[in-house]
């Protein structure tokens, strides 16, 4: 029906933005809209102009949807969600495929309004895994409100409930995220600056330029593998065991995941080529470097298309 895909195709992205938060993965957040947009235009002609905006009527029928699809599922988490850090540095490397681990979200795929969503800080990795952590219905309805704006008695109608109900939902929700995500961390002017020391450091094998950029409490995580580890010196010493592993030839391209500064790490192979090893999203803060999320996924790595080798030799083109 061409009426309604001139009205609701704009809408698709942050649609996907939207469905992301909720379920803590970028596939099933754009299988998901596909799915709530046949479900809209199926019911298109029943659409009442009078009651609601074509965009709150969307998210009405996207949230339910992934609220229907939470029902009984377990949590997206990363490994800090899981237990304590590691002590040791030497531990096995061992994946568990069981866990159903929380995604990153590729900046590339935002559009205008759902880029302003993520400059307030609303999609860092930390915060959505925090929103993990809720019930699905308080989830929805901090999203709703805190994120996207809209006002108690529109999410008490998305969500066929009453203003109370929202309002009730929204404090449990604002107390169960409460000092757990770094959902308003504060940059330094120089993030990119930052990220291009550490690049530097990473690909010289400079483990103490890399430490010198951490802060004393930095924390790395290494999703599928559940170990984490806390503090510089034991970043220091995983690093170190890496370097042991792989060799030191390395390089490291630039992006953005969850509208944080990123790196795409490809490790040097036998026949001469840089192959794709990690995605590594950082929590620069003006003290340092507090926080690297390293995924290492196959799932991830075909959401964000980056590309599998690198050549020997290095061209303008190199990147995702």
């Amino acid at each position: 029906m061409v009426d309604f895909a001139t009205h609701a195709e704009p809408f698709r992205r942050e649609l996907v933005v939207h469905c992301y938060r909720m379920l803590g993965s970028v596939h099933e957040a754009e299988d998901l809209v596909q799915e709530a947009l046949l479900k809209a235009w199926r019911a298109w002609e029943r659409y009442d102009a009078q009651r609601a905006s074509v965009r709150t009527w969307l998210y009405k029928i996207a949230t339910n949807a992934c609220l229907s699809a939470l029902e009984g599922r377990a949590r997206r988490p990363l490994p800090a969600g899981l237990g304590g850090p590691s002590d040791d540095p030497g531990s096995p490397l061992v994946p568990d495929f069981e866990v159903p681990w929380l995604q990153p979200f590729p900046d590339a795929r935002l559009d205008d309004p759902a880029s302003r969503v993520v400059r307030r800080g609303s999609l860092r990795l930390a915060l959505v895994a925090a929103m993990q952590l809720l019930p699905p219905k308080q989830r929805a309805v901090l999203i709703l409100r805190d994120v996207l704006e809209f006002s108690a008695a529109e999410v008490a109608s998305q969500l066929d409930t009453s203003v109370a109900s929202v309002n009730s939902a929204l404090q449990r929700a604002r107390a169960g995220i409460s000092g757990t995500a770094e959902s308003s961390v504060s940059e330094p002017e120089d993030v990119s600056a930052v990220i291009d020391r550490y690049i530097r450091s990473f690909e010289a094998a400079d483990i103490d330029g890399l430490v010198a950029l951490l802060t004393d409490d930095a924390v790395l995580e290494m999703p599928p593998v559940p170990l984490w580890y806390s503090g510089k010196a034991d970043y220091g010493r995983f690093m170190a065991r890496l370097y042991d592993m792989r060799g030191t030839g390395w390089r490291m391209v630039p992006t953005s995941a969850n509208g944080q500064p990123a790196t795409i790490a490809y490790c040097l192979g036998d026949d001469g080529r840089y192959h794709l090893h990690t995605l590594q999203i950082f929590t620069v803060t003006p003290s340092g470097i507090s926080h690297n999320v390293v995924f290492q996924d196959l799932e991830v790595f075909r959401a964000f298309r980056f590309r599998p080798t690198l050549p020997a030799v290095r061209s303008p083109s190199d990147g995702a």
